[in-house]
């Protein structure tokens, strides 16, 4: 179980670690660019969340959590990919409601986990640093497509570190595990 999710955390990480650098490289892209890069991302990240929380190990608090995440993520990612010409108010209340929605789920689970992660902070951080994006993207919602994809962009960088923190973090925990059971074995 652990392995799983040491692997869903890099996968989750990784997609936004390309997300934030895309969006922070190229900050001149257009809404309809943004949307699209938006919604591949939400896409990917649902598709974990939602794979993970079909594994059959975990309490059901746990996959329900990942099941709720990755419904919303593929949801966003499908109405952003299916309607990319939606105006730059739409894109950024989706952008917004996504990003405070899926930091709600992240603290939570960092909350409920703790025990399972032993470094859930890292978790949590990425959750609030979630949610604090959404919250400023909504406050303004007039700055504009480039200050709208340089806020995403430094949210996924930061949200995809601290997701893949916690991911190696686990992975030490892993390998501990592992070395304890051969030496009593």
């Amino acid at each position: 179980m652990r392995r799983q999710l040491m692997w869903t955390l890099v996968l989750r990480g990784s997609a936004a670690l390309l997300f934030g650098i895309a969006a922070l490289v190229w900050p001149g892209v257009t809404v309809l660019a943004l949307a699209l890069l938006f919604g591949a991302y939400a896409l990917v990240d649902g598709l974990a969340l939602l794979t993970s929380a079909f594994r059959k190990e975990g309490d059901n608090g746990h996959r329900l959590a990942h099941a709720v995440g990755g419904f919303l993520g593929i949801a966003a990612g499908v109405i952003t990919i299916a309607w990319p010409g939606v105006t730059a108010l739409a894109l950024v209340t989706l952008v917004g409601a996504w990003a405070v929605i899926t930091g709600i789920v992240e603290v939570w689970a960092a909350v409920r986990f703790r025990r399972e992660l032993h470094h859930e902070w890292l978790l949590f951080l990425a959750g609030a640093a979630s949610v604090i994006a959404g919250v400023l993207i909504w406050t303004r919602p007039d700055v504009g497509a480039i200050t709208v994809a340089q806020v995403i962009g430094l949210y996924a960088l930061i949200s995809g570190a601290l997701v893949l923190g916690t991911a190696w973090r686990l992975n030490g925990t892993i390998a501990a595990h592992s070395a304890h059971h051969a030496r009593h074995a």
